[in-house]
């Protein structure tokens, strides 16, 4: 896959959706080493408007999400637990599926705005 430079308005809130996630559980759950994620496929500067650093699990784990983000074939894309075509496999499945109950919980715990408008926008 070449450097994509057009996603549409709802790939690029799934990906800053994916990235602020990850980024939440990596900084709440992992001590360590942390490196700033890049995206060899993406200008994630255009996209996400916060650096994220996280360790190199996590960096995997949101690589994977977000190469399966820009391949799904549906649209308009649901969300994917609910989808019929299951783009996670193996351990990433289980591990995002724990991401976004951690990350969604905390946010609802820690009263964020943006979490509010992830739901309802």
């Amino acid at each position: 896959m070449a450097l994509r430079t057009e996603v549409s308005a709802k790939e690029r809130k799934d990906i800053r959706t994916l990235i602020r996630f990850v980024g939440l559980y990596c900084r709440e759950n992992h001590d360590g080493a942390k490196a700033p994620f890049t995206f060899r496929l993406l200008d994630l500067k255009a996209i996400a408007k916060e650096e994220v650093s996280v360790c190199p699990d996590c960096t995997r784990l949101l690589t994977y999400g977000l190469t399966m983000r820009l391949k799904c074939p549906h649209d308009p894309k649901s969300m994917c637990k609910k989808c019929e075509t299951q783009c996670y496999h193996g351990e990433y499945k289980a591990k995002i599926r724990e991401v976004m109950k951690f990350s969604g919980m905390y946010m609802i715990k820690h009263g964020r705005l943006r979490m509010l408008y992830h739901y309802l926008g």
